[in-house]
């Protein structure tokens, strides 16, 4: 009976949050560009029209036409094609290294806010040093030691977000450690991981929610910066950064080579961050 009710006050607050969302405007806009890069994703050999690697020298840097629906490039490759595929992985770099950011920053800053003195100095002192270096600069540094490949793009980016999951967590176990569910953990001798784990990270989730959905944006925009500047993913693989420094030199004869694969990251890290907002809106507490 205990469990049956839990549900449903879940569901309510779920469908609550869904309502809220769904008034929000720019928020509805963002989850819907976010829906069709993910489609895009999905099901991009059926909407690709043209292998995004395989090139035609006879129709290179060919403008927009109803054959090429964005052009083509220098090896003659369909630019719509490869950005179709591109939105694969931009999408699995966004999540990827969000998923490192978010879980190594949540363990810190739930570690760092539930000890606290000197681990919380610690820890804490360690992510201003993070902090203290710009994001591209730090992932600049981790891909030039070692080596620019997908791997370590997505592990220099997430290790780039780590110090905003720590702080944000650390925040919210301040105010938790102290409420009475968790000293009531404390009193029938649940251990401390288990306290966090089970008490303390479930009620950070929804800043957490609203830092990855603004973090794979983040994400996206500092991939394709180091794809641009040559440390990312590497050439034929289509990736939009990647297409955006190929297209440099072709500004003047085919400026279409730089324009789509930029307005599709715009777009992109438009529609995360507006959902973003929509989603702290929606999920704030003193809003409802």
């Amino acid at each position: 009976m205990k469990m049956e009710m839990t549900r449903e006050k879940r569901q309510s607050q779920l469908a609550e949050i869904w309502r809220r969302l769904r008034r929000n405007k720019a928020a509805v806009t963002g989850l819907l560009i976010v829906a069709a890069l993910v489609v895009f994703a999905v099901f991009a050999p059926y909407i690709a029209p043209f292998d995004p690697n395989k090139g035609n020298f006879k129709d290179k840097l060919l403008a927009p036409n109803s054959k090429y629906l964005l052009g083509t490039d220098n090896f003659g490759r369909d630019i719509f094609s490869r950005i179709v595929y591109g939105s694969r992985i931009s999408l699995y770099i966004g999540f990827i290294a969000v998923a490192i950011g978010a879980v190594g920053g949540a363990a810190l800053g739930a570690v760092a806010g539930y000890y606290g003195g000197r681990i919380d100095n610690l820890v804490m002192r360690c992510m201003d040093i993070l902090l203290a270096v710009p994001t591209i600069i730090l992932a600049i540094a981790i891909v030039g030691v070692l080596g620019a490949n997908l791997t370590n793009l997505m592990l220099a980016v997430g290790i780039g977000q780590l110090p905003r999951y720590a702080r944000i967590v650390r925040a919210s176990t301040l105010s938790v450690r102290e409420q009475e569910f968790v000293e009531a953990a404390r009193l029938v001798g649940a251990s401390d991981l288990r306290i966090i784990a089970e008490n303390i990270l479930p009620n950070c989730m929804a800043p957490i929610i609203v830092q990855s959905t603004l973090g794979v944006a983040s994400a996206i925009l500092a991939a394709a910066s180091l794809s641009f500047l040559g440390l990312g993913i590497q050439p034929p693989t289509p990736e939009w950064g990647s297409m955006l420094s190929a297209g440099r030199q072709f500004l003047r004869n085919a400026p279409y080579m730089t324009f789509f694969p930029g307005v599709a990251i715009a777009l992109v890290v438009l529609g995360l961050n507006l959902l973003g907002d929509g989603l702290r809106d929606a999920l704030d507490p003193k809003l409802r």
